[in-house]
């Protein structure tokens, strides 16, 4: 599979972009676990208009984690262009425009998956942005507004005529938000449709190496991309990527293994932004890992971990788990 100049290889497993997740440092992280490629957090194109101190920040992309795309979101055609010219210029390998967001700050004001009820503003926007920059451009969207409304399989063929290289559909309506089941099989009717010449990408549910080849196998799909499934467990790239590549299940590490990879999250976090800011992004990570569910009375513990407020305090309470791991 090739968008614009990069090849990615065989069953490519991209990490998927969200707001206070997928910022520099938890990049790295995924990347340095196998992940074919990494998206920045989205970016406002109006704020980064204005020049938003906060909003320029997620910008910032560095040399070891490419190939690296940034995401744009808006509804002014005239601000979308804007904004892509100026990510153009912080030199990313892609630009991706996101239809697809569904909360309400965004999808409410027409954004994101918003656009999924004005498509010929999507497709308008889509155009210009193309046109605007000379780098491969790509879209990330949902199956449709809502459950009377997919119109995926008709808008990819238009978003493809508008000239984006790549498509991602995640599985869902805007009205799922992240409820029920990822419907996979519109993905597959996008794919399979023989007016499609650009590389699909899967979004929805992806929580296992088995389920990730599950999905390049029914629907054909070009790349497959995990979102939340990789919340506090960078290393689910690595067991997918094993798995895809040898069709056999990467064993198990020690428990204190996965721990120090939490710390180490917990240790760049802290380094690109500061002790206490650091902490407060990394506590997302520590209250979704896989790694301590299904551990006894472990509310209490969890409490504490998200209280903690330097990197001492947090570390011992992690040591406190593994050495009880170790104990047992």
């Amino acid at each position: 599979m090739k968008i614009g100049n990069i090849t990615f290889p065989k069953y490519p497993v991209f990490l998927a972009p969200m707001e206070d997740v997928t910022d520099i440092s938890f990049r790295m992280m995924c990347k340095k676990f196998g992940a074919d490629m990494v998206y920045t957090e989205f970016i406002s194109s109006d704020a980064l208009i204005r020049n938003i101190e906060k909003t320029q920040q997620k910008l910032t992309i560095c040399e070891e984690e490419r190939p690296v795309t940034v995401q744009i979101y808006g509804r002014d055609p005239e601000s979308m262009v804007e904004a892509a010219k100026i990510c153009e210029e912080a030199n990313p390998d892609i630009l991706d425009i996101n239809f697809g967001c569904p909360v309400k700050k965004v999808a409410g004001k027409g954004a994101g998956s918003g656009m999924l009820r004005t498509p010929e503003l999507m497709l308008e926007i889509t155009e210009q942005v193309v046109k605007a920059v000379n780098i491969p451009v790509t879209v990330k969207t949902r199956l449709g507004w809502d459950n009377d409304s997919k119109i995926i399989v008709d808008l990819a063929e238009q978003l493809q005529d508008c000239g984006i290289q790549a498509l991602t559909i995640h599985g869902r309506t805007r009205a799922q938000m992240y409820t029920g089941e990822a419907d996979w099989s519109l993905i597959g009717a996008v794919k399979n449709n023989p007016r499609m010449h650009i590389p699909i990408i899967g979004n929805g549910d992806v929580d296992s190496p088995l389920v990730c080849k599950q999905r390049f196998d029914e629907t054909g799909v070009d790349a497959v991309m995990i979102g939340r499934a990789c919340f506090g467990a960078p290393w689910i790239f690595r067991e997918v990527k094993h798995y895809l590549e040898t069709g056999e299940m990467l064993p198990e590490e020690p428990f204190q293994w996965y721990l120090d990879v939490l710390k180490q999250q917990v240790n760049r976090s802290v380094e690109m932004i500061d002790e206490r800011r650091g902490i407060i992004h990394i506590r997302r990570h520590l209250a979704n890992t896989p790694l301590f569910k299904g551990i006894p009375d472990f509310k209490p513990t969890r409490i504490a971990m998200l209280r903690a407020n330097t990197v001492a305090e947090l570390f011992e309470i992690m040591d406190g788990i593994g050495n009880q791991f170790q104990l047992h």
